[in-house]
């Protein structure tokens, strides 16, 4: 057994509580000041579109699209767990939400309406787990595989960010997010039996359309 993997979720819970327990302080405000798209309109206008790409109204129809093309390749476990993964990863985000009950930043700096609390981000922690687990799901193979990831990477980076350029989250709130996505992500993959280097399950690789490249 490697370390890895347990090391790398290990760093994950720990990046997630120093966001929590210091989240909110000078640091996270002087950040924030530094982001802050309300003086540049032309940033806050590509935030806003940005914003949208981590929405429920993208997400999930997104979600339901990559199990439905998992279902087609016969690759029916593949697409419970994508489904898994999401969809309780959602209920966690607003469970942890309403536990730790941190505001968000001072209403007069929101350049979009919220409703909910502010730790951590849904839209950073809901577009890491979309968006890595169809990366890890719908493909298999070098070089798509790469690309795949870069790009749920840049995608989960680039809607986080701009939840604090629009003044609607801590950039502490936004770091955490994308911690526990990652985290849930990884777990419950490689909890169901797929290998987290390849997204297909290992047992049945070799043998079913499971393990079938894409």
């Amino acid at each position: 057994m490697t370390w890895g993997f347990p090391l790398a979720l290990f760093a994950l819970v720990v990046a997630w509580t120093v966001m929590l327990l210091f989240g909110g302080m000078e640091l996270d405000r002087g950040l924030l000041t530094s982001l802050y798209g309300g003086r540049n309109p032309d940033l806050a206008w590509g935030a806003r579109l940005l914003t949208h790409l981590g929405g429920f109204y993208v997400l999930v129809p997104l979600t339901f699209a990559g199990a439905i093309l998992l279902v087609v390749r016969q690759r029916f476990h593949s697409a419970l767990f994508l489904l898994l993964i999401t969809l309780s990863g959602r209920f966690f985000i607003e469970l942890l939400k309403v536990q730790t009950d941190r505001l968000r930043p001072e209403e007069h700096l929101q350049l979009v309406e919220v409703q909910s609390l502010s730790f951590p981000s849904a839209h950073a922690a809901n577009s890491t787990m979309v968006y890595f687990s169809l990366a890890l799901l719908l493909t298999s193979s070098f070089p798509r595989r790469a690309f795949a990831l870069w790009a749920a990477a840049w995608l989960a980076l680039l809607i986080g960010a701009s939840r604090v350029v629009l003044g609607v989250h801590w950039p502490s709130d936004v770091i955490a997010g994308w911690a526990f996505g990652l985290f849930w992500t990884l777990l419950l993959l490689r909890l169901s039996g797929h290998d987290v280097s390849d997204g297909t399950t290992r047992a049945l690789r070799h043998s079913s359309p499971e393990g079938e490249a894409a």
